[in-house]
């Protein structure tokens, strides 16, 4: 059982508390890969693990949440993507089967999905790119924020983590804001929570997780990655933009350039419409991430990772990775009261 100390106890009880975790440490939302059994080991491991609801119809989400439940008694949250067209019934699901926390990413919510959570009784937690969001956030309702740097796997935005942390965290004080994006050892925790973070979140740390359901191909790739070779994809033409996404460079990588080079070229030739060359690049890697982590493609597949991925060198049960991190917090803690040398 994690028993951290005192100090390191009070750093992060705000987060604590509003988790109503051991440890103040979320896990990330990944497709495929934070489904319930990694979800209910994150819980059960004294860190707050979330689902991943990506494109899951309200059945099917329903079910995984049942699913998760029957794993663990600990409190877990469910990850919804604002632009998901059955966002309301998404929400109706979650709240049918009394999830605590409900995080709404991928855009800012709107004014009506925000006080359907909230008349739920769920706790809302939202990503803010920037201060100016973070701040209407909270106008509108959001008991909790996230804020994820360009590090971070999969979909990202422009500004770094450290970057993003000394923008905002002064700046809110009225919620816990939790810190994502690059984050892969206890020092970098300790260094967030001292600059007024609740908490963190970390999602390609855990993808090696014994408990994680992530193909052995995929989990040997994020093994065998260093930091430099989870890459953004690239955007050819600013008429046609992609957003970028952050994984581990492969022949998929290289055949999206392809892809684009010769979309671009039928367009300017005038074989295809604007926004049937839009859909032709935007349809290239549909399906990819599942071929990747279920079916172990990781050369065409979209692998995922962050730039923490360098700092996966095993694969080992959730709870040693949670132990890990927090010994490292502590040692972090206790290094920084050694007296320097006169």
């Amino acid at each position: 059982m994690l028993t951290p100390s005192p100090k390191l106890q009070s750093l992060m009880q705000r987060g604590c508390d509003f988790l109503g975790a051991r440890v103040a440490i979320m896990g990330g939302a990944m497709t495929w890969v934070s489904e319930r059994n990694l979800v209910a080991a994150i819980s059960n491991g004294g860190g707050f693990g979330v689902i991943a609801c990506g494109s899951m119809s309200p059945d099917i989400l329903s079910a995984e949440i049942r699913g998760t439940q029957a794993l663990t008694k600990k409190p877990f949250g469910v990850n919804l993507i604002t632009m998901h067209p059955q966002l309301d019934a998404l929400i109706d699901a979650c709240l049918a089967e009394k999830v605590s926390h409900i995080v709404l990413a991928g855009g800012l919510p709107s004014a009506a999905a925000i006080k359907k959570v909230k008349d739920g009784g769920a706790k809302l937690m939202c990503f803010t790119p920037a201060l100016s969001l973070g701040k209407k956030l909270v106008r509108m309702g959001a008991d909790a924020l996230i804020i994820e740097g360009m590090e971070a796997g999969g979909h990202t935005g422009p500004v770094s983590t450290s970057v993003l942390a000394q923008e905002i965290l002064p700046e809110i004080r009225d919620v816990p804001v939790f810190v994502a994006g690059g984050i892969g050892r206890g020092e970098a925790i300790v260094s967030y929570l001292e600059m007024g973070a609740a908490g963190v979140q970390l999602g390609t740390r855990f993808v090696c997780a014994t408990e994680s359901i992530a193909h052995e191909k995929f989990k040997k790739a994020f093994i065998r990655a260093a930091a430099r070779d989870a890459v953004l994809s690239v955007q050819l033409d600013p008429r046609f933009p992609v957003i970028p996404v952050r994984a581990i460079a492969n022949e998929g990588g290289k055949k999206f350039l392809e892809k684009q080079r010769e979309v671009i070229v039928r367009f300017d030739k005038g074989e295809l419409t604007k926004e049937a060359a839009q859909l032709e690049i935007e349809h290239f890697w549909a399906g990819a991430l599942r071929r990747a982590v279920i079916e172990g493609d990781i050369e065409h597949g979209s692998v995922m990772a962050g730039q923490s991925v360098g700092m996966v060198s095993k694969e080992q049960p959730t709870d040693e990775i949670l132990a890990e991190l927090m010994a490292q917090a502590e040692k972090a803690l206790q290094d920084r009261s050694i007296p320097l040398p006169a």
